[in-house]
């Protein structure tokens, strides 16, 4: 499914978001640079087309990035934009395909981890919190962007349903395929809370240090330390 949207993912959604995402990763970006200290490896998950690795490498020159996601088309797509990409040292990002629940990086070796609308999607999210945990050296920080399961039940009604209704009808006029955009609202009645997925985190030997919220809960910002 991933493989389908690549192409125009990054489309899909400033649209679906009315824009609204732009701030959301620029928020994750701002908390992931002012506690990178003198980090040097940071890993980037679920990373898409880039934009996260992206922003790393070009505010934290000496840091080098390493963008992960599931998708080869997705990889594609992020490896394209780096050849094209100026004003950045290429040698400090790379781009593999892999599995956020069994991570390629030795234990304690990576000092920062981003991901955007990673978690919500994968088989375990307990697996892919203790994979982020095995590999983050102790006093490393992460920094999580994701939709959350709305705990009022009338908004959450309404948000899913707006999602539910304006991903398949995109699905269908852009892939002839609802499922491609539709499934985001069934993934995030099936997942959890934001307070739960802090629970996650401090169950996995994090400490949540913030917590931002955004649409009541259906999207929130997590920045956590490994101890």
């Amino acid at each position: 499914m991933f493989d389908v949207i690549a192409p125009k993912y990054d489309v899909f959604t400033r649209v679906f978001s009315f824009g609204m995402d732009v701030g959301w990763k620029q928020e994750a970006i701002v908390a992931a640079v002012a506690r990178a200290g003198d980090a040097r490896r940071a890993l980037d998950l679920a990373c898409g087309t880039g934009d996260f690795s992206f922003a790393l490498a070009s505010q934290l020159p000496a840091i080098s990035v390493t963008g992960v996601d599931a998708s080869p088309r997705m990889i594609g797509e992020a490896s394209r934009r780096l050849e094209n990409a100026s004003g950045l040292s290429k040698s400090n990002v790379r781009f593999e395909v892999g599995d956020m629940m069994k991570l390629t990086a030795s234990s304690s070796s990576i000092d920062l981890i981003t991901t955007g609308y990673g978690v919500r999607n994968v088989p375990s999210a307990e697996q892919s919190v203790r994979e982020m945990a095995r590999t983050l050296r102790s006093g490393g920080t992460l920094v999580t962007l994701d939709f959350y399961r709305p705990e009022l039940s009338l908004w959450r009604k309404l948000l899913l349903g707006y999602l539910s209704v304006a991903g398949n009808a995109v699905g269908w006029l852009w892939y002839r395929d609802p499922v491609v955009y539709g499934y985001i609202a069934k993934s995030i009645e099936h997942f959890m809370s934001w307070q739960a997925f802090s629970a996650l985190l401090v169950r996995e030997g994090f400490v949540v240090n913030r917590v931002v919220r955004h649409l009541g809960g259906g999207i929130a910002l997590h920045v956590a330390t490994r101890l």
